[in-house]
């Protein structure tokens, strides 16, 4: 027996956030570090050892279609965060610690991560 029972909207939601989140951080791995262009530099040497810490190569800047993938995916994750925090369902519960439970419950609801397969949650 599960101990919340949430409704099929919310963690179709719910997974869709995961899912976008996921999307997000790989895209963000591929991006240049930096989002306009910009000098790197080299990594400072340790005074003891002389060895050399990795610096930062220069930074070409996100290309517009960059941005703009950046920009779409963070809008996304936005608008989801937003539904399933203001789904109807949390306001049939307490407030308080109970509540506190049932949100973190939701993102591991295996409902919801059966729904994400296994690219979604490595990501």
């Amino acid at each position: 027996m599960r101990k919340h029972d949430f409704p099929d909207d919310l963690k179709k939601t719910q997974t869709e956030l995961h899912r976008a989140w996921a999307e997000y951080r790989t895209l963000c791995r591929a991006l240049p570090w930096s989002v306009e262009p910009a000098p790197g530099w080299p990594g400072p040497k340790h005074p003891h050892t002389e060895e050399v810490a990795p610096g930062r190569e220069d930074s070409p800047g996100y290309t517009p279609e960059q941005a703009a993938r950046e920009a779409d995916l963070w809008a996304r994750i936005r608008e989801l965060s937003i539904q399933v925090s203001t789904h109807p369902h949390w306001a049939t519960l307490e407030r308080g610690p109970q509540l506190v439970d049932a949100r973190m419950a939701l993102k591991h609801d295996p409902d919801v991560l059966a729904g994400l397969g296994g690219d979604a949650l490595a990501a």
